[in-house]
């Protein structure tokens, strides 16, 4: 029981850390590899909002699969940001129907592999992707422990992502009007998704960003009931 303390202990520190220090991008998947498991570990944006690159590796080999993964366009991250849970390989040299090329390429090299989407509600930014030297598992624990770090990790690139835009928001939206609008709609989200408000306002931002619109015209949008972000398929709903 005192190794269960100890590894809950140093999550519950390198998770307040990563709440309280924003990490500097290229240092991202560090977090994961203190406190999981797992040999390296790499943290990629996926789709179309923030593009499909690596923001971070902790190893050669970590940044290595990430680049087979965009090459061969099939994988465990692609999987993980897709079907919007996580993926468990524990023996990574065992066939895959589902990635045949991905396989053949890694099947000398890795044992397991482990990938987890970044989610903050109907917003996909990306999957965090881990692999071991040699077969193995994650436990409950250990699951529960890789979701709550990606989820973090997806709000620290949403918010740096969308940092310029809000600035600019912030000069443009400056009558009082405009901010109560946003400050509705921020609660409309919060009820619908049941996130934190800060989660719930980077909702409407990014939403705004992708579809080249203001926070002020997506957040009339949500109260005149033409848009609205409650999980329908993995869609957001957009009646205009």
């Amino acid at each position: 029981m005192t190794g269960a303390h100890e590894s809950e202990d140093r999550f519950g520190v390198v998770l307040a850390q990563l709440r309280d220090d924003e990490l500097p991008r290229l240092e991202l998947a560090r977090p994961f590899v203190d406190v999981l498991p797992v040999t390296g570990t790499s943290v990629s944006t996926l789709g179309d909002l923030l593009g499909t690159e690596t923001v971070a590796a902790s190893d050669a080999q970590a940044a290595r699969l990430d680049e087979l993964q965009f090459d061969l366009g099939e994988g465990p991250c692609w999987d993980a940001f897709r079907l919007e849970r996580p993926v468990l390989e524990p023996d990574a040299r065992r066939p895959r129907n589902e990635w045949p090329s991905f396989s053949e390429a890694i099947k000398d090299d890795v044992g397991a592999l482990f990938a987890f989407p970044m989610l903050i509600g109907p917003l996909k930014i990306g999957a965090v992707d881990m692999y071991t030297t040699e077969p193995g598992i994650l436990t409950r624990v250990h699951v529960r422990q890789a979701t709550a770090l990606a989820d973090q990790v997806a709000r620290i690139l949403l918010h740096q992502a969308m940092s310029s835009v809000a600035n600019e928001t912030e000069e443009a939206e400056i009558n009082p009007f405009s901010r109560r609008i946003i400050h509705q709609a921020t609660g409309m989200v919060l009820a619908q998704l049941g996130l934190t408000a800060e989660d719930a306002r980077l909702v409407i931002q990014s939403h705004a960003f992708a579809t080249g619109r203001t926070m002020m015209a997506v957040s009339q949008d949500l109260l005149d009931g033409r848009l609205d972000f409650s999980r329908r398929d993995g869609r957001i709903e957009d009646s205009r």
